[in-house]
């Protein structure tokens, strides 16, 4: 079964299996619950971790907090599971490193 995870929106996750489209909501829980909510619509679906046969990440561009969240679970499925991983433009990575879509705002110390 193919996985594909778009969060680059923190609010809004897109999630994929096969030809099955989920979005959720997520509003501020992304960190908290992606993994169960992947969990449960594999399940849905009589599937389970081990049934994942690839994963493609939408890397970006995109909100920081959004695609932190979704490499790195996508990052450690692909490992563990010893899968093939892709970004959207269909490259065969190691692992995703996000693409914020432009240069990090720093803020100066509040000290």
């Amino acid at each position: 079964m193919k996985l594909y995870l778009d969060t680059s929106d923190q609010n809004r996750c897109v999630l994929m299996l096969d030809d099955q489209t989920y979005e959720w909501e997520a509003k501020k829980e992304l960190a908290e619950k992606l993994l169960k909510f992947i969990k449960d619509k594999l399940a849905e679906n009589g599937k389970t971790w081990q049934d994942l046969t690839e994963i493609t990440f939408f890397s970006g561009p995109g909100s920081f907090t959004g695609l932190r969240i979704g490499a790195a679970i996508v990052n450690t499925l692909a490992t563990e599971l010893q899968i093939p991983l892709y970004n959207q433009n269909g490259e065969k990575l190691q692992i995703v490193i996000p693409d914020y879509g432009r240069a990090p705002n720093i803020g100066t110390p509040r000290k």
